[in-house]
Formats: C-alpha cells, sequence, structure tokens
C-alpha cells in the first residue's frame, strides 16, 4: 500500500482515535509530509524503535508501540517466557509515559505479565531491576540523548543486556510480520490488575539498586575523609538522574552537591538546552554558571535516561573548568580502578576490560600496564554487556571495567548497559581519591597523558534526513567500500577492515583474514603514526559518522594530527 493509501486508511478506519485523524487532517495538503510519515514502517532495528512523536506509520506514537509490542509477545511466547514476564521503565521524554503502559497493556493481553515502574527510572535500572525480578525481558521507552521530539522503545533479554544478534534478527522478523494493527492485542489497566498481569515495581527496588552500587565503593576510607570536602555541581537535565544521583552520593558522603535548579525537575520538552546530551558542552551553560558561584571542583552531567556521563573539572592552575570526553572520564575511572585493585590484591587474574572499536585507545595501554585483557567489540554498550554474560558462560575472563567513547561506562554487573549513576559514583571516588593525593582530575588526566601518551579522539558527523538521506549514507558508505584510499590526511592507511563483509586486508602486504566480529555496516582504517578512523551510519539518528583518534608526542602535537585527521574525513562525504 501506497503511503497516500495508508494515510487514508489511518484517516477513515475506526481503529484510530480522533486525536490522530485530526493530526493526519492538518497535513492533507502536504503531499511530501504525508510521504516522509508513511512511507514505510519506523523501523524496528537491532535496539528497538527510534523516531519523532506524531501520527503514521512512520512515526512513534501509540499504534506502532503497540505493534512492536505485539511481535516482542509473540516471540516471548514462542520462547515459552510468558510466566517470567516482563519489566518496564520510562524515562522523562513526551508520551513516555502513555507508551510504556501501551507496551505493558499490550503485554498483559497476550498472557505476559508485566512488571512496570510507577514513575521515570534511569535506563540502567531496568535492566537491574530486568535481573532482580528474573524476567525474560524488558523494555525501555526512552530517545536518549535525541532532541525533544524523539521518542524510543529498546528491548532487553533475560541477561539484563540489550538484544543482540540472532535474537535481535528473530524479534525483527515477529515485528516485521505484524501487518495488521488489528491483529494487537490490548486491554485495560484494571483487567490486567484483576489477572494478575500488571504490576507495579516497588520502592524496595530502587533501594536494592542503591546498595549494590555501594558495594562497588573500592576506598571508603578515604570517602569518609574526603568526600564531603568536595563541591560538586549537577545537571540531570530534565531526565531520570535527579534522585538516584542525589541519593547514593549523600549516602556515599558527598553533602556538597549542588543541582542545576533550573533543569532539576523531569520535562520533555528539554526547554533549557537546545540538545539534552552531556557530550554537548552547550549543555553546561547553566551548571558552569552554577559552578563558578559555588567555586565547585567537578561539573556533571546525565543524559535524558541516565546512562551517560559529561564531566567538567576545575583545573587548579588556571581556576577555568576543563571538558572531559567520554574517553577520558573513562580512562580516570579505568586507571583508578586497575591500580587500586592491582595495590589492594584484588584485580583478578584473569580480569578483562572491555570496550567498542571506535573508543580511545589508551586503554590498550593501560591495560597492558596493568596486565589486563582488552577486548573489542563492535559499536554500542549491547556487545560490551553480551560479553559479560559469555564471561559468566565461559569463565575465561572476570568482567572488570566497559566503557565507550558516547560518555558512557558500566563499573560492576549490577546491570548490564552503561550506566550514569554508577559512572558519577566511580569518578566522584577517583576525585575524592586524588584530593588524597593532593591533586585534581586534571591533574591526574595530566599524568595519564605523560604516561601512556597523548591520545585524542574526535567525532565528525554528516546530517542527512529523510528517504533522500538514507539513500545518501548508504551511497557514501558504498563508495568508500569500493575505493579504499591508500592514505587519509597524510596518514597511511596500514590495515581496512569491513564488518559488514567481514574482511580484515593488511594494505601493505595484501593479505586478507577476518574481522572476527558480528556482520555490521561498518569500516574502519589504521593508519600510520597509531592514527585511526572508523566510519559507520548512526542507528539511532539520521547521521553518518567519523570517528577518529590519534597519539601525540604532547597535548599540541595530538591536537594538529587531529585537526588534519578531522579534515580529511569530512571530505568522504563530498
Amino acid at each position: 500500500m501506497d503511503a497516500r493509501k495508508l494515510y487514508e486508511f489511518w484517516l477513515n478506519d475506526p481503529y484510530f482515535d480522533e486525536e490522530t485523524k485530526q493530526e493526519l487532517r492538518a497535513i492533507e495538503d502536504d503531499a511530501a509530509e504525508i510521504e516522509e510519515r508513511f512511507y514505510r514502517n519506523l523501523e524496528f532495528g537491532t535496539g528497538g524503535l527510534r523516531g519523532i512523536i506524531g501520527a503514521g506509520t512512520n512515526r512513534m506514537n501509540l499504534y506502532t508501540v503497540r505493534r512492536a509490542t505485539q511481535g516482542l509477545a509473540n516471540y516471548i511466547l514462542k520462547e515459552q517466557g510468558e510466566k517470567k514476564g516482563a519489566a518496564i521503565a520510562f524515562d522523562s521524554r513526551n508520551m513516555s509515559p502513555e507508551f510504556a503502559e501501551e507496551a505493558a497493556l499490550c503485554l498483559a493481553a497476550n498472557g505476559i505479565r508485566a512488571y512496570i515502574f510507577p514513575s521515570l527510572r534511569p535506563t540502567p535500572m531496568l535492566s537491574f531491576a530486568l535481573r532482580q525480578l528474573g524476567c525474560t525481558a524488558g523494555i525501555v521507552v526512552t530517545a536518549s540523548h535525541n532532541p525533544p521530539e524523539y521518542n524510543g522503545y529498546k528491548v532487553y533479554w533475560e541477561d539484563g543486556a540489550q538484544i543482540t544478534f540472532p535474537r535481535d534478527q528473530e524479534i525483527i522478523s515477529e515485528v516485521n510480520a505484524v501487518e495488521d494493527y488489528g491483529q494487537v492485542k490490548t486491554m485495560s489497566r484494571q483487567d490486567a490488575e484483576k489477572a494478575g498481569l500488571y504490576r507495579v515495581i516497588g520502592p524496595e527496588m530502587d533501594d536494592a539498586y542503591i546498595e549494590s552500587l555501594k558495594k562497588l565503593v573500592i576506598h571508603p576510607e578515604i570517602l569518609r575523609e574526603e568526600a564531603a570536602d568536595l563541591k560538586i555541581v549537577y545537571t540531570p537535565l530534565h531526565g531520570t538522574g535527579n534522585l538516584p544521583v542525589r541519593r547514593v552520593l549523600s549516602e556515599l558522603g558527598f553533602s556538597q552537591v549542588y543541582v542545576v535548579e533550573e533543569q532539576e525537575l523531569p520535562d520533555g520538552r528539554f526547554p533549557t538546552v537546545s540538545y539534552p546530551n552531556p557530550e554537548d558542552k552547550n549543555a553546561f551553560t547553566l551548571a558552569l554558571e552554577l559552578a563558578r558561584e559555588k567555586d565547585a571542583d567537578l561539573i556533571l552531567a546525565t543524559d535524558p535516561d541516565a546512562d551517560r556521563l559529561g564531566v567538567y573539572a576545575k583545573d587548579s592552575r588556571t581556576g577555568e573548568y576543563v571538558g572531559f570526553t567520554g574517553n577520558m572520564s573513562g580512562m580516570l575511572i579505568l586507571e583508578y580502578i586497575l591500580s587500586q585493585k592491582k595495590a589492594m590484591g584484588t584485580l583478578p587474574e584473569n580480569g578483562a576490560v572491555v570496550t567498542t572499536i571506535v573508543s580511545g585507545k589508551m586503554s590498550r595501554e593501560i591495560a597492558r600496564e596493568y596486565q589486563t585483557d582488552l577486548i573489542e567489540t563492535l559499536t554500542g554498550f549491547k556487545y560490551i554487556g553480551e560479553q559479560i554474560k559469555f564471561f559468566e558462560q565461559n569463565h575465561e575472563h572476570e568482567y572488570v571495567f566497559g566503557y565507550e567513547e558516547s560518555y558512557g561506562c558500566l563499573v560492576g554487573t549490577h546491570a548490564r548497559d552503561k550506566d550514569a549513576v554508577v559512572a558519577v559514583m566511580a569518578l566522584c571516588e577517583t576525585a575524592a581519591w586524588c584530593r588524597h593525593q593532593g591533586m585534581t582530575l586534571q591533574d591526574q588526566m595530566e599524568t595519564l597523558y605523560r604516561r601512556y601518551g597523548y591520545f585524542k579522539e574526535g567525532l565528525s558527523t554528516i546530517t542527512l534526513k529523510g528517504q533522500e538521506g538514507v539513500r545518501k549514507i548508504a551511497a557514501i558508505m558504498e563508495r568508500i567500500r569500493k575505493d579504499v584510499p591508500e592514505q587519509i590526511g597524510g596518514f597511511p592507511v596500514t590495515q581496512f577492515r569491513d564488518y559488514r563483509e567481514d574482511v580484515l586486508l593488511n594494505t601493505v602486504t595484501k593479505e586478507k583474514g577476518k574481522t572476527g566480529l558480528p556482520k555490521s555496516n561498518v569500516l574502519y582504517f589504521e593508519m600510520g603514526q597509531a592514527a585511526w578512523c572508523c566510519v559507520r551510519p548512526s542507528g539511532t539518528e539520521p547521521k553518518i559518522k567519523f570517528y577518529i583518534g590519534v597519539k601525540g608526542e604532547s597535548g599540541e602535537d595530538a591536537e594538529m594530527m587531529l585537526q588534519k585527521l578531522t579534515e580529511a574525513v569530512q571530505g568522504f562525504g563530498s
């Protein structure tokens, strides 16, 4: 059925509510908008749904959420997991509570018990609760750090991690098989509760989560001495982090925590930021003002679903606040964990650090220093969570730490997704330890650069929206794939990896091998002088991403190398 016919079907079929129809009537003369909303079903990808909120098959709405949930329910029933049920959480975005409720009632109508949080919670708490409750699956309604007009829906499995191959493909097939919205089941909340198929998760889950985090503290004695003297400014960016972040810091003795008042309360419009992403320096404008007023040592920001952490720290030499990338904050926590556990004799002999192929490479040097294995996965924290499952199954490694460049990390195995609440705790403990040594976090970062090398990373993106954008992104990927460059920005390419085709090419010897990772539409270049570049379409936004990294002899040298490489990769889109 073409877009216009689907539009008319939604407009006339009694299944769709009057509010939806009013929204559609408003665009009846806009052929391009109708085409964009109805040219396809909103894609249920390897992580779930993500899209603009609105009426239409290519939008996030009650009907597309129900359809996705019916497909998931069909899969759970095939796997005979209905008795174990599914857990559901949601963030502060517009329509998140409504989408979560629809998902719960669809599951219940299919005979699958739904456990749902009564109000917004961080994404990592869903991963934690799912495993605590012994559920088969989990759903988080969130679009993470996307702009306000977006919402999304992520699916987790019984290990607490997001779905990976082959389960993701099997669930996608079930969702795609739901072609008739009339096939979708639902029921009233009253009936679901009466049948014991709708259960609200109680406050004891919050208590258990916080207690599991506090057990991960390495030096409680240092916190007792230093925590009360650290001044911390925190912003939840209108999201889910406010209560759990403040609670865990308070219970660990960090008493000087100042919350950005304008950004404290949940608000799906995100009125004080254009982009609620702690990777964006503009998100820190209000927090920086408050930090200067309070003379804070640290500034912390979590994204709407509290799985990403952004950091600024005061440079004691200049008095200015310095921003830390996700790679930098990850390395501070990694060095702290490995060095302190090594000193205490608690670092496991088969310990492993897990990261992604697009993350910074200083971790290789740190892991080597502490004789800890480093395992690289495809982009996405779900692959890091998957490694924890593998470790538990084969006992070859013991998980120590995982991180990715996009401001996410996980200390401990209480969750199987990145967790900004535990990241806040770990970073603040690291800062307290630094203070105990007479240093700041900025001092420690400089120490790491001098010890391991001046690693710098960057990200360049090209945004291409709509149907035409999808085609252009595909064309760019194919052009690079078919015409592998010999050099990028003057850095000679020494190795090329095509993860979709599972090909590893040594460009010097021309020898070919396999990548050793699952198939994915990702291209990777290793270059001379420890430079690298990775190209992939975004899985959540209409963008193609170019990740790059270098290692310089000094900070200035690394910056110049990075700028040179950035200018070169920007030419790939022309």
